[in-house]
Parts: structure tokens; C-alpha cells; sequence
């Protein structure tokens, strides 16, 4: 603060009271006392037109529509207030001189207002008129006194807090207020609260970026219309914008300007881009864009939109401004220019030839350097490379304003619609335009890239019903709930396409999702984590068994390993919203087009299942065991530990066969239960699983070194083999070896009661695991050594081994307290009310350790003769004592 201190100020001509006056580099302000935090009264500097003496120890302040008369301690007092206010005021003009070269602009409340209108505020009698501009709320007695800038404080929002009272009203709360407002309507009260919200969340964005690329004269105003302190930027494009202009710049599409927050986005300023901005300035990317603008189409601070999004067409995708490369027209020469600009520190250069048309995907001539990118990392050129890799997807199309292509060339696409057909396609301008053949220039039928939903890389079957081709197909759905299919002569071809559409229509906050190798790209509504009363709109990718999901606000979620949920529920269309479910985390996904979300239903479920026959290709428990072998080891430690024989002995080879298949087919959803499935079939289940797996437990590249250990004679040096050996598994086999060889130890440790000790356990185990029939020993000798050495091999702690033995003395004092005839530990009698807890609705259940709350529900309304209907829906809730569910 410049200067503050205790003046008289007065509200009328004749009577002075005493306030407190505080002046900084933007505003005089006064106060009630030195203690208060919000003014009566603040004056714009730049407002001052002049500051002078008015006798004893008085001086006036000058604005524009306004004389304001103060009247300090002393002259001496008077005369530093009048010293300073000059001073201020004299640089806010000369800075205003430098401004006005590029556009007229007005102070911060007036310049860049988000919201504005009247409202009433608790404590006032009539309505003020209220501003939301930037991170600061501004207070106005009237419109007049907004217009000339005259308030009566404002409200720094990094403090701020924003609640609903009631229908109309709504309090912003800081640590030293309460401002309770109150609206016209309920939509206004709305209006305001998300405008004020968006106030905080910039207020209390970083703002070290921003210092650093303002340090730049020309970047601390708008490049298009000469805002002050503007807070956006078009990385690609290297010009520094204000949020009005970045609005205009996100319809004109990523394939021509990519909009960042120099605040929010932090992740994307490194250090070579904030370096390009501060080398570039607003002033070199003017020179070029706007060389040639008509003082009749300039834009200023108060342009309204329309006027805005014209002229930021015409300047940006029309080029109908810029400044042109004398090699304009000739593709061979700028492309050749450009190859050889990007080896120099030129990037003024780099701009005109890349905007007027040369390719940055050029083929260079040098092998070892095929493409511009190539020769700048060579050259050593950074802020080179930077520019070329944000303008890698621009949609540039050699400056001919009726004519574009996909990725800088046509390519031949089919059309699949009613009937399959060949039509010539062109991507240009945010529209996928398919014609009757490269010579027309009527397109037969157009999709705008906005209106696309979904876009998945598929073999569909339409295809196999025509002549033409099976691979190389991509589908485009869209919001009106229609479907398109495209094909082409080759795969490759067809993703080339799809990046293409994909880098129009996917929103700058999802563009990391474009550099994964996607079979399915989209947007769909979900809930999950802490944001489950409204669904927001995220961008979803699905590469393999991995669904990508970026959230509205661009932040990239932990991805969802799709084959390792604990549950996967698929409502019907018009129900309740597919639901994956992982240890800790729930998604719900929620379709608002029939065709799109059932295509993604089934994409899901295909993901999620097992996909092949080797380890890693199955549905995965959260420490990367395979389901299926996760539910056998469970059910035969749970029932079978003290069966006779167990593993030994053959379970019936028709439930074998068919317990397998629907195991692999889909674990999630089974449960193996005691008196429906014996304990041998589940054995037999899993000796098989093993002895069908695809490249084996061990692998085929490493099970040799595996039987080669068993012959090192010293013992130490046998279980060092072994460990090194089991370090170089892949991790799902390394965690499955573990889980396995673990169980086994637990069975050997009842081999009194089922018969099967290490040895025995090795002979069943040996063969299986390796795939071998029986003959070599050595099989046998490692199941057997990793069993015995299980500690040392797996380096098992203490804390691990008494969890095992706490586990299996609880399992057998299970097991005595059933063959004493005893009830089984776990059942109990449980009283169950339905619907309403009543004497008449109680009853009174057995339940056992095993039952489920699908079978509590079905027993209850079984014993009340309830019949269940198509569209009824129960559900079972446990109460504790103090009766919440």
C-alpha cells in the first residue's frame, strides 16, 4: 500500500467525517476505521484526472464525472496524500497510453464482467448493483456508478464462500462478513451462486504462470481485444487471451486454436512452453495474424459476442488478416522452407510457413531425420520442437479457405448406411462431409463434429453380411442417436481416420485421452467418489482391458482395470446406469442414447472378462491372482482342508468341465456353495485350469530353469536359484505362483487328516504345473522345494505367517464344532422385519455363515407367500443396535 492514514471525507459539501483512507496502485479507498476490511467508498486511480490544494490542509480529487475533497492532520500530511495521488495517477496514464495502442479498455470491474445485474444486500434499503469480475466481486450503488467506475468496495474471493439460503437467496461468506443477497428469481439465484463459484475457483488458482508470461509487455493484454491482464491463452497458436475471446476460441474447435487457463491448467505449462509464450509475445503472433486488420473489424474489451466470434473467425480460421509467406501456394517450397527453418532459432519463420501451409508431418529426405520434429530435436532447437508438437494436430489446410482435408490429404473412405457404397469423404473445418466422388462439391450428407458422441474402432458385423471389406471399419454415433459406419482398405488406415475425427470433436480437457491407443472414444454422464448426487459429463477411453476417465473439469482419474472389478452391474436402457466396481471405488455410468450406451455396455463387459488362456488374460483379483483360482483356493480352504485325498482324487469330469467353463467365462458371477459343489469337482477345476493354461505357470521360456534348480545340491544356494527365478516371472504369474504354493502349504498342514503331505502334494501338483506327463521327477522336486522353503522363497514375514496360522485354527475349530454335531460357528437366529418394524412383519431366520442377502430376501418372502413381479425391487439392509441401516 502506497499510503494510508486517517482523513476527514466528506459525504457533502460542508461536513467532514473522519475516515480511514487506504490508496494502492488501482484504488483510493475509505473506510469506517483502520479495522474494517471492506470500504465505504473506492475510486478507480486511473478515474483521477487531477489531484490539487484547496487551502488549509484540504486537497481535492478530481475524477472524470466526480470531485471528492479531503482534509488531512496537517499541510505536511496534505501535502505527501496530494504527492502520492499524482504520482499514481500520472503512471496509470502513461501505462494507459502504451494500452491504448493496441485496443481502449477500462478498469477491471467494467472490463471483464462474468455477472452483473441488481440485487439486494442484507443492510441496505435499496438494491445494489453487484459485479462478478475475475476473482473480486465489486459492489455498486447504481448502474451510473458502475459505469463510471465509483463502487463502494469489493470482495476478494480466495476468502469467499458461496451457500443457498432459501429459493431466492444465497450469503457469500468470508472470515470477516456475511453478505446475504437475495435475487429477482430462483434461476437468477443460481445464476449468481455458479458465478461466484467461478470467481473462487479462479481467485484461488496459481498465478505463477501468469506472472511469468505478463512479464512480456505485449502478453499482459489480450491479443485479439487488448483486455488487460489476460489469464487464457491458444497454445498452439502462441497468443495470451482474455476469457471472453477464449470462449470464441474453444467454438472455433481444437483443430484450429487449443485453449489453456494460465492458472487452472497447470500440468500444461512446462518450462519450454512458458519460455515459447515469453519468446513469442502477442506482439509477434500479431504481425502475422492480424497484419492486415481493418480499424472498421478491430474487436475491443466490450465487443459483444457475435462480434468477437466473427472476427476471431476471420483471423484465425479464415486467415483473412495474416500476413503471407512470399512461398504461399507452392506445398513442395514450404514444406522445404520449413525443414530448414526449424534447425534455426527463427520461430517467427516457422509460424508464417506452418500457417501458410507447409506440413508438420513432412517427409524431410533424411532417413535418420524423417519429419521437421526430427530435425529441430537434432539441431538442438527446444522451442522449435515445443511449437511443432502443439500444432501436430492443427487443421491447417495449405490456406485453401473452401477446400480441407483430414490430416492434410484426402483419403478414400466407405460409407456404410442403409446400403454399403463408395464415397469420397473430407474432414475440414469441424465437419465430416461425405460426397459422391472427389469431383463433386455438394456433399451427399454431412455430421458436425459437436453433435458426435461415441466413435469405436470395430470389426462390425454389418460388414459380413457385404461384399466389402471386414477389417479396417470405425463407427460414428451421434447425440441425435444415430449410427455410421465407415471402412477402409486396411486397419491402419481406419485409425488414422478416427485420431482425425477424434482430435475434432474431443473437448480440450480430455485431449490426453487422443494419445492412448483407444478402441472406444466418448462422452457419457457418470457418478462415483464423493460427487453422487448430480451426474457430470466425463470423456471416456477404452485401450484393452483399461477404461481411461477424464472428468469435466480435465482432471484424469485413476484408471479402472476393468478385469480385476469386483462387480460389474449393467442396467437395462431407461434403468438403473452400468456400474463397475472396484475395492474402494464405485463408477456409475449413465447413457442418454440408447445406441451409444448399449454399445458401451457391451464393450465393458467384453473387457472385463477373460479374453484368453493365459494367466494375465484373466478377470484379476486386486493382487493380480486370477479370479477363478481366487474362488477355488477360497471354497476348498473354506470345505475342503480336511477332505481325504484331496487333489488326489478325481471329481466327476462333467461338473468339472462345466464348473470350469462358467468360471472362465465369467467368475464375478459365480459362488461355489457347500452342498452344491463337492470339493473335488472345485480340486479338479483348478488342476485343470493349470494344466490348460497358455504358456504355462512357469512360462515356457523360464520353466527349464526351473527343473535345472532342483539338481544344485546346497540348499541355500537352491532357494537363492529359486527366488531369482520367481523375481523373473511376469507379475501375475509371480502373485499366482505365491497364492497357489501358499494354499498348498495350508493343506499340508492337515495332511493328518486329508492325506496329502508336501510329497504328495508335489506328485499331483509337479506334472500339472509344468504340463508334463508325469515321467520326470524334477516337476515334483520344485512343487515340493517352493513348498517346503515356502518362507524363505516368497519372503513371507512374521506378521504374514500368523495371519495364516490364525486362519487356520479358526478353520479348524470350524471343523471340530461339525463333527461334534455342534451348530456350526457363524450360523445365528436373526429377526428380519419387512417393510416396517412390526410384531406382525417380524421373523425370525437361521443364518448361516455362508448365506447371502439375495437368499435372506428370497426365504422371507417365500414364508410370506410374496410373489415377485417383473418391475419389483427388494432389498435387504442390516441395523445395528442403535438402529442405522
Amino acid at each position: 500500500i502506497p499510503s494510508n492514514g486517517s482523513l476527514p471525507s466528506p459525504p457533502r459539501s460542508y461536513i467532514y467525517q473522519r475516515r480511514w483512507v487506504k490508496l494502492d496502485t488501482d484504488y483510493l479507498r475509505y473506510f469506517d476505521s483502520e479495522k474494517d476490511t471492506y470500504s465505504k467508498r473506492l475510486i478507480p486511480v486511473s478515474s483521477i484526472s487531477r489531484v490539487s490544494s484547496v487551502g488549509d490542509q484540504k486537497f481535492e480529487v478530481v475524477t472524470n464525472n466526480r470531485n471528492f475533497v479531503f482534509r488531512a492532520e496537517n499541510d505536511a500530511d496534505r501535502n505527501e496524500w496530494i504527492r502520492t495521488l499524482q504520482q499514481i495517477a500520472e503512471e496509470r496514464k502513461g501505462k494507459a497510453a502504451v494500452r491504448t495502442s493496441m485496443s481502449l479498455a477500462t478498469d477491471s470491474a467494467t472490463e471483464l464482467a462474468d455477472k452483473s445485474g441488481f440485487l439486494e444486500l442484507r443492510g441496505f434499503k435499496h438494491k445494489l448493483f453487484v459485479v462478478v469480475a475475475g476473482d473480486k466481486v465489486f459492489l455498486y450503488k447504481n448502474a451510473e456508478d458502475y459505469r463510471l467506475g465509483i463502487g463502494i468496495t469489493y470482495i476478494e474471493m480466495n476468502v469467499g464462500n458461496v451457500k443457498e439460503v432459501d429459493r431466492r437467496g444465497f450469503d457469500l461468506t468470508t472470515p470477516y462478513r456475511i453478505f446475504s443477497f437475495s435475487a429477482d428469481s430462483e434461476q437468477e439465484k443460481e445464476e449468481w451462486v455458479e458465478a461466484m463459484q467461478q470467481s473462487i475457483t479462479e481467485a484461488l488458482s496459481n498465478s505463477e504462470v501468469a506472472e511469468r508470461i505478463w512479464a512480456v509487455e505485449s502478453n499482459r493484454f489480450c491479443a485479439d481485444c487488448g483486455s488487460p491482464k489476460p489469464d487464457w491463452a491458444s497454445i498452439n497458436l502462441c497468443v495470451v487471451i482474455c476469457k471472453r475471446c477464449a470462449g470464441e476460441h474453444r467454438g472455433l474447435g481444437p483443430g484450429i486454436t487449443k485453449v489453456r487457463s494460465l492458472k487452472m491448467d497447470r500440468k500444461v505449462w512446462t518450462e519450454e512452453l512458458i519460455e515459447l509464450f515469453q519468446r513469442f509475445g502477442n506482439i509477434m503472433a500479431n504481425q502475422f495474424w492480424a497484419a492486415n486488420v481493418p480499424p472498421s473489424e478491430a474487436i475491443s474489451p466490450t465487443s459483444g459476442s457475435q462480434e468477437r466470434k466473427r472476427f476471431l473467425i476471420a483471423k484465425y480460421r479464415e486467415g483473412k488478416y495474416r500476413h503471407y509467406h512470399p512461398l504461399f501456394g507452392n506445398q513442395e517450397e514450404l514444406d522445404r522452407a520449413l525443414c530448414a527453418a526449424v534447425t534455426t532459432s527463427d520461430l517467427a519463420e516457422t509460424q508464417a510457413l506452418l500457417f501458410c501451409g507447409a506440413s508438420v508431418t513432412c517427409d524431410t529426405g533424411d532417413p535418420q531425420c524423417p519429419t521437421p520434429l526430427a530435425l529441430a530435436e537434432r539441431s538442438g532447437q527446444r522451442l522449435q520442437m515445443e511449437f511443432l508438437l502443439h500444432n501436430k494436430t492443427s487443421g491447417w489446410f495449405g490456406g485453401c479457405h473452401g477446400v480441407g482435408q483430414s490430416s492434410g490429404r484426402l483419403l478414400r473412405a466407405l460409407l456404410c448406411c442403409a446400403e454399403f457404397s463408395r464415397r469420397w469423404c473430407t474432414l475440414q473445418d469441424g465437419v465430416l462431409s461425405y460426397y459422391e466422388n472427389d469431383r463433386n462439391t455438394v456433399p451427399n450428407g454431412e455430421i458436425r463434429v459437436e453433435e458426435i458422441v461415441c466413435l469405436p474402432l470395430c470389426s462390425c458385423m454389418a460388414w459380413h453380411s457385404c461384399s466389402g471389406p471386414h477389417e479396417g471399419t470405425f463407427e460414428v454415433y451421434t447425440e441425435a442417436d444415430r449410427l455410421y459406419l465407415f471402412g477402409l482398405e486396411n486397419p491402419a488406415s481406419a485409425r488414422e481416420w478416427l485420431k482425425s475425427i477424434a482430435k475434432s470433436f474431443v473437448h480440450p480437457c480430455a485431449e490426453e485421452l487422443l494419445a492412448l491407443d483407444f478402441e472406444r472414444l466418448g462422452r457419457l454422464h457418470y457418478k462415483g467418489g464423493l460427487t453422487l448426487e448430480r451426474a457430470q459429463e466425463g470423456w471416456f477411453a477404452l485401450v484393452g482391458s483399461t477404461l481411461h476417465v477424464c472428468s469435466e473439469d480435465g482432471r484424469r482419474q485413476e484408471p479402472l482395470q476393468l478385469r480385476k472389478l469386483q462387480e460389474l452391474c449393467d442396467g437395462v436402457w431407461g434403468e438403473p446406469p452400468a456400474e463397475p466396481r472396484r475395492a474402494g471405488r464405485t463408477l456409475y455410468i449413465q447413457g442418454e442414447r440408447k445406441l451409444d450406451f448399449l454399445g458401451w455396455v457391451h464393450a465393458i463387459q467384453k473387457a472385463a472378462s477373460s479374453s484368453g488362456d493365459t494367466l494375465s488374460e484373466q478377470q484379476l483379483t486386486e493382487s493380480d491372482v486370477p479370479l477363478l483360482v481366487d474362488r477355488c483356493i477360497d471354497y476348498i480352504t473354506q470345505c475342503g482342508l480336511t477332505s481325504e485325498g484331496i487333489y488326489r482324487k478325481s471329481g466327476q469330469n462333467s461338473k468339472t468341465t462345466s464348473l470350469l467353463e462358467v468360471l472362465q467365462r465369467d467368475a464375478r458371477c459365480v459362488r461355489l456353495k457347500e452342498g452344491e459343489h463337492h470339493v473335488d469337482d472345485v480340486a479338479n477345476t483348478l488342476k485343470r485350469f493349470f494344466r490348460d493354461l497358455g504358456d504355462g505357470l512357469f512360462t515356457r521360456r523360464w520353466a527349464p530353469n526351473w527343473l535345472w534348480a532342483t539338481a544344485l545340491e546346497d540348499e541355500e544356494a537352491k532357494v537363492g536359484e529359486y527366488r531369482q527365478l520367481l523375481a523373473a516371472l511376469p507379475p501375475v504369474n509371480r502373485a499366482t505362483l505365491k497364492a497357489l504354493i501358499n494354499h498348498l502349504f495350508r493343506v499340508q498342514c492337515f495332511s493328518g487328516e486329508n492325506q496329502m503331505n508336501t510329497h504328495n502334494l508335489a506328485i499331483v501338483f509337479g506334472p500339472t504345473l509344468f504340463q508334463m506327463d508325469g515321467k520326470d521327477y524334477k516337476a515334483g522336486r520344485v512343487v515340493e522345494d517352493l513348498i517346503s522353503h515356502y518362507v524363505e522363497i516368497f519372503n513371507v514375514n512374521d506378521q504374514e505367517m500368523k495371519k495364516q496360522q490364525d486362519e487356520i485354527t479358526a478353520i479348524m475349530k470350524m471343523r471340530e464344532a461339525s463333527s461334534s454335531g455342534t451348530q456350526q460357528a457363524g450360523d445365528f437366529i436373526c429377526t428380519v422385519y419387512l417393510e416396517e418394524k412390526k410384531t406382525e412383519t417380524e421373523q425370525h431366520v437361521k443364518v448361516s455363515a455362508t448365506m447371502t442377502a439375495e437368499e435372506l430376501t428370497f426365504e422371507i418372502l417365500d414364508r410370506r407367500k410374496i410373489v415377485m413381479k417383473e418391475k419389483d425391487y427388494w432389498s435387504c439392509f442390516e441395523v445395528n443396535e442403535r438402529e442405522e441401516a
